[in-house]
């Protein structure tokens, strides 16, 4: 067998030394061509088409394709090579290290962890000999951490019958919904002025104020009801806030980000439609406030599909490696298994433990890691098709 905790460890820390900063959250990160070429390498021996489909400078996504015999369905294992950014831990964060049973590193758990998971799980079935009617794609996509180009450009270019996104999560864990989101710009129009001349200004940084107040009563009052949904509390929370030009001066705008969540059934225009009914009791109380809502990036919740023969090949897997199939769970954050799905490609997401995502000392469990590519190294050929 070729999956075992040295083999585990090996690659991971091979993987985690090598930096995938994507730049679309930090400017000079390298994106994935340099571990997309190392992971290409590492497959350099096996009898796999391997890709690196450009999408920008420094960016892309490694795509691995073990051809089957033909008469089975093709499964995307879908995990991401990219990573937020280290300024917090630089000392440290790319060279990986052990205690006990975890491993430390910048991207370790999320999500190096999955790429290490596919990788070898691909081996192990190209060695054991197993032969499979259906086509296994390694898909080892880009950005992610960013706005999800590599998924995106996935979903248009192949053709896929189902899929499992892996992400850090623990075993035996299966999420199979999950919140969509928005980041929202809130922007509130007021009447620059000098500061000496009241009559003639309109505080922008004052009305906003009002919209946040009310924001900040409706996530306790309106979306922590939600804390018992499968999916958690809707999420909430202010991010950035730009207004004013000096001291002397009636703002005339201010800009407040947002993300805000949606449940299952919900659509970001509910959440925008709320906002502008905000506006509304203010301008009741306040009739020169003026605001207006800008929507950056709109991301839909995620609902399995169509999945059902999948997570049963995988629970037969799990109940033969850890004894027990996997457990049905959502989340309150969003993956690219939304756009997996949104595709309509039958799509689940799983992991195995980790903590301290996008912080200083993120870890990744090696026996969990473990664990989770042999269930996959079993239920990938379940699934496909025995030849």
């Amino acid at each position: 067998m070729t999956i075992t905790p040295e083999s585990v460890t090996t690659l991971l820390s091979h993987l985690v030394k090598i930096e995938s900063v994507t730049p679309w959250l930090i400017p000079d990160g390298s994106g994935e061509h340099a571990i997309g070429d190392a992971m290409a390498a590492w497959l350099a021996d096996l009898p796999v088409e391997v890709t690196f489909d450009e999408l920008g400078p420094r960016r892309g996504n490694l795509i691995a394709r073990l051809r089957g015999t033909g008469g089975g369905p093709t499964l995307c294992v879908n995990a991401h090579a990219d990573t937020v950014g280290y300024a917090n831990w630089a000392d440290r964060a790319l060279e990986p290290w052990m205690d006990g049973d975890r491993m430390y590193g910048l991207g370790v758990a999320d999500d190096k962890s999955g790429c290490v998971a596919a990788l070898l799980a691909l081996r192990e079935i190209v060695e054991s000999g197993v032969k499979m009617r259906g086509d296994l794609l390694l898909a080892m996509v880009a950005d992610e951490e960013g706005v999800s180009i590599g998924t995106e450009d996935l979903v248009r270019r192949y053709e896929i019958d189902a899929s499992i996104v892996v992400e850090p999560d623990a075993l035996p864990q299966i999420v199979v919904e999950h919140q969509g989101f928005g980041w929202i710009d809130v922007i509130v129009h007021g009447k620059a002025a000098h500061g000496s001349a009241p009559q003639n200004g309109i505080d922008a940084i004052v009305h906003m104020a009002e919209v946040v107040r009310r924001l900040d009563r409706r996530d306790r009052d309106v979306f922590s009801m939600t804390s018992g949904l499968r999916n958690g509390r809707t999420v909430f929370h202010t991010g950035t806030l730009n207004a004013g030009t000096d001291y002397a001066t009636y703002p005339s705008r201010a800009v407040l980000g947002i993300e805000i969540g949606t449940q299952p059934g919900e659509h970001l225009a509910d959440r925008v439609r709320e906002i502008e009914e905000t506006f509304a009791e203010i301008a009741r109380e306040r009739p020169d406030f003026r605001g207006e809502v800008v929507v950056q990036l709109d991301r839909e919740p995620f609902v399995a599909q169509g999945h059902e023969d999948l997570v049963a090949a995988l629970d037969a897997s799990a109940t033969g490696v850890i004894g027990r199939p996997f457990e049905p769970i959502g989340l309150n954050a969003w993956t690219d298994a939304a756009l997996m799905q949104a595709a309509g490609i039958p799509t689940v997401l799983l992991g195995s433990a980790g903590g301290n995502y996008h912080a200083p000392d993120e870890w990744a469990s090696i026996s969990e890691l473990v664990s989770l590519t042999r269930i996959l190294s079993d239920a990938i050929p379940r699934f496909c098709g025995a030849a």
